[in-house]
């Protein structure tokens, strides 16, 4: 079976979610982490580094309960576009970061 080339809307979703899954696991080990979640370490990392885009669901679920994460904020997560993410930073306006770019 021949796989077709990622999208790159694929591809930065991958991203997005191993961005997550790092942020989520926080000071926890790779190890231990991906022990509980029934998955290789290096499975995690590839995950984590985006070199995975689409892993499998199954793989997902475990990874999202193991970090106490539901399956419904993670979609959320990941789904989002860029600048919703920067509409709904209430830190960073994207009026403010447009007028520092310009400076």
């Amino acid at each position: 079976m021949v796989r077709l080339p990622l999208t790159p809307a694929e591809v930065e979703r991958g991203q997005r979610l191993g961005a997550l899954l790092r942020r989520a696991r926080g000071h926890r080990s790779m190890l231990d982490v991906a022990l509980a979640s029934g998955i290789s370490p290096e499975t995690l990392r590839k995950i984590e580094s985006g070199r995975v885009a689409t892993p499998a669901f199954p793989t997902i679920a475990a990874i999202a309960d193991t970090l106490g994460l539901s399956l419904d904020a993670v979609w959320t997560e990941i789904s989002r576009t860029d600048h919703e993410r920067a509409c709904q930073d209430r830190s960073v306006l994207p009026v403010a970061r447009h007028a520092l770019a310009a400076s």
